[in-house]
């Protein structure tokens, strides 16, 4: 019998990720956290530790009063996400900013940068 190409904690990792997000729609009054988006967790493989990514939509010092509300909350969102898991033990979350999107703001800088070939007869310079 074959086994599965993914591991539990990727699994895991993945319902934890919806049920963060639910609860922050959902449950959080703290208007700080209003934009967020959860984009990622990353799960111990004991299934301890959890780094939730998340983005927002507002940048500068907004982006830094939601990281500071999502730490204040983490006791509340650790509490409700053990009541909807059935999981031995409720991970430790750590609210982490997720880089991804300045970091794909910057490749594009960088593509629109290059110099555009007119003569599409020639061919791709690699």
């Amino acid at each position: 019998m074959a086994k599965p190409s993914y591991k539990r904690a990727e699994r895991v990792a993945d319902q934890i990720r919806m049920e963060v997000a639910d609860i922050l729609a959902r449950k959080i009054k703290d208007p700080r956290v209003g934009f967020v988006t959860v984009t990622d967790v990353d799960l111990s493989p004991d299934l301890r530790f959890a780094k939730v990514y998340v983005t927002s939509l507002r940048e500068g010092e907004s982006e830094d009063a939601a990281l500071q509300g999502l730490s204040n909350a983490v006791g509340f969102v650790r509490g409700e996400l053990g009541r909807r898991l059935e999981l031995r033990y409720t991970p430790n979350i750590t609210f982490c900013h997720d880089g991804s999107r300045q970091h794909g703001r910057r490749i594009d800088q960088l593509l629109d940068s290059l110099p555009h070939h007119e003569d599409d007869s020639d061919p791709l310079p690699f």
